[in-house]
């Protein structure tokens, strides 16, 4: 595996995130054409707040999958609080006909899942660290 390492002013990194969100009551209305001005929407929020989304997908219409890297300065709650409430705030504006499903303004669910991908595996990472020697200070 070729990992990518992003060089800051002040240090390396490669993180990773994926995040998975729902719409509201689980609607389906994530229709082609708004997935895909939510996946342009995406990339431009990224860029604006300074972290890239790599991938995005919309899942059976109702769910969105992000694949998302960011400097260790960036919150994660913070991320997908700019994801979801600029991107919600956009589509709802440029797509009416989802209110029609959807009320009282709220187009993703409150809630979302994260994990963090990372290039080394949590075995590997742990067998490190129980290798190193014991310091006494």
């Amino acid at each position: 595996m070729n990992t990518q390492y992003i060089h800051g002013r002040t240090c390396v990194y490669n993180i990773n995130y994926h995040i998975i969100w729902c719409t509201k009551y689980r609607r389906k209305v994530l229709s082609p054409a708004i997935a895909n001005r939510l996946s342009e929407l995406l990339v431009q929020i990224g860029q604006e707040k300074g972290f890239a989304v790599i991938l995005s997908k919309v899942g059976e219409s109702d769910h969105v999958h992000c694949f998302v890297t960011a400097p260790p300065k960036l919150s994660i709650t913070d991320i997908i609080r700019w994801m979801k409430g600029i991107s919600g705030r956009h589509l709802l504006m440029e797509f009416p006909e989802i209110k029609e499903k959807l009320w009282h303004g709220h187009l993703w669910n409150g809630s979302y899942f994260v994990e963090t991908i990372g290039s080394t595996s949590e075995e590997n990472v742990r067998r490190y660290i129980e290798r190193q020697r014991n310091v006494q200070l």
